[in-house]
């Protein structure tokens, strides 16, 4: 098998751009007013919109 150039991988990086790696699994814990216990909400958010989603649960 031939060893892959650093240039051709930057070319696949590029077509790879709609690719699933623009996601990130977030986990916030939440307090249960009630009882206090805490509980994980967990979800898959694009990266560009993580802040927006944490700035919710503040």
């Amino acid at each position: 098998m031939a060893k892959v150039s650093k240039n051709a991988r930057v070319a696949q990086r590029a077509a790879n751009a709609g690719s699933g790696r623009d996601f990130v699994k977030v986990v916030v814990s939440v307090k249960d007013e009630k009882t206090g216990k805490y509980s994980y909400k967990t979800q898959m958010i694009h990266k560009d919109k993580v802040k927006e989603h944490l700035a919710k649960f503040k």
